[in-house]
Parts: C-alpha cells; sequence; structure tokens
C-alpha cells in the first residue's frame, strides 16, 4: 500500500486526511484495539462502515478528521477529529480521537494532537481553522483520555449527566476544553513541518 504525503509532521508522526485506500488498514487496527477503545469508544471496524465514516471526515462541512501515522514505518497510529465545528462568534469544535492499542502508551497521540491544535487555531489566511475553542467530552473512568488532554493544557469546565448515548446507554461525561489563547503558552512535543493548506 502507498502511504500517502503527510499535511504535517512532527518529530515522530505526520498526519493525513481520511482516504478510501486507508480503510483495510484502518478496520483492522481498529478490531486489534477493541480492548482499549470498549467501553469508550467504537470506531469501525468493517470497510462497510470505514466508508461513509471516512467519507463525512474526508469531505463534510463542519468536520475536519486526520489519521495519525508512525513516520517510521507509515503505519496508523491513530486518528484525531474535530467534528461540530462552528464558525461565526463561536468558532468551535468538539475533538473525538483514539490510539491503536500497538502506538498506545507511547505519546504519540499526544503528538499527533498538537499538531491538529496548532491548525485549529492558526487563522484561515496560514492554512488553519480559525477556531478560538476545542470542547473534548470525557467519561469519568476514562483515565488515558483525562491524561491526554490535561497533559495538553485542557482545563476542566464541568460535568453533564446523561450527556451522550454510548454503546446503548446514556453516559456522564467531563466537559474539557481549551481555547486559542491557552494553546499558545504551551510547549508543543516538537517542531513540526508541512502545511495543512
Amino acid at each position: 500500500m502507498s502511504f500517502p504525503a503527510y499535511l504535517v509532521t512532527g518529530p515522530r508522526v505526520g498526519l493525513s486526511h481520511y482516504r478510501p485506500a486507508d480503510g483495510p488498514e484502518f478496520t483492522a487496527r481498529a478490531r486489534e484495539s477493541r480492548d482499549l477503545h470498549a467501553p469508550w469508544l467504537f470506531p469501525p471496524t468493517t470497510p462497510e462502515e470505514y466508508e461513509p465514516y471516512a467519507a463525512r471526515l474526508a469531505g463534510g462541512e463542519g468536520r475536519a478528521g486526520f489519521l495519525v501515522r508512525e513516520r517510521a514505518t507509515g503505519a496508523l497510529a491513530g486518528f484525531v477529529n474535530i467534528n461540530n465545528i462552528v464558525l461565526g462568534a463561536f468558532r468551535c469544535g468538539a475533538l473525538g480521537y483514539g490510539a491503536f492499542a500497538h502506538a498506545a502508551g507511547r505519546g504519540l497521540l499526544g503528538e499527533a494532537l498538537d499538531l491538529v491544535l496548532a491548525h485549529a487555531f492558526a487563522p484561515p489566511e496560514d492554512g488553519g481553522l480559525g477556531l478560538h475553542r476545542l470542547e473534548a467530552n470525557i467519561q469519568p473512568g476514562n483515565a488515558a483520555s483525562l491524561a491526554l488532554v490535561r497533559g495538553r493544557g485542557f482545563r476542566l469546565e464541568g460535568f453533564s449527566p446523561d450527556f451522550l448515548h454510548v454503546a446503548g446507554a446514556w453516559r456522564d461525561h467531563e466537559r474539557w476544553a481549551v481555547t486559542a489563547d491557552m494553546c499558545a503558552t504551551l510547549k508543543p512535543a516538537g517542531p513540526a513541518t508541512g502545511s495543512f493548506a
């Protein structure tokens, strides 16, 4: 399989858009990662599920999706998506993300999230999304996800009972957020090269 050109790279990861050609690897990695993801996250595990999922993130208005690849091998390490993007006076989006099992706990998703945050908060004239705020809604027991956003400087803003329908039930979530101003004071994992433009 040929690897896509990266939109932007960090020291260990590169980001690319979703492509139909990534379906077999993405779904295989998602199946391998079921124990890691459940009960928090349910990415597509079949080609039939992947196709519409990737199409929405590749070209959908109000969304931006990025596959995370290890630069050393080209292997998919995870994904970071910005959903529910609202512009105007709000300029906000909601994050969704996940590492695949073979890449978990190695800091790769944190590096990728740094790259996505830089893109999300960069002004449109520089190829960014021009957002002011990103939110992450996380179930209280999801320790890995909570550690990820804390490490990126997100602040806890509240608790929402029965917030999202996940795995057949309404689940409580903590609401975490970061703004462009907050992010400007954080040091990324390493220098980025490339451009989303």
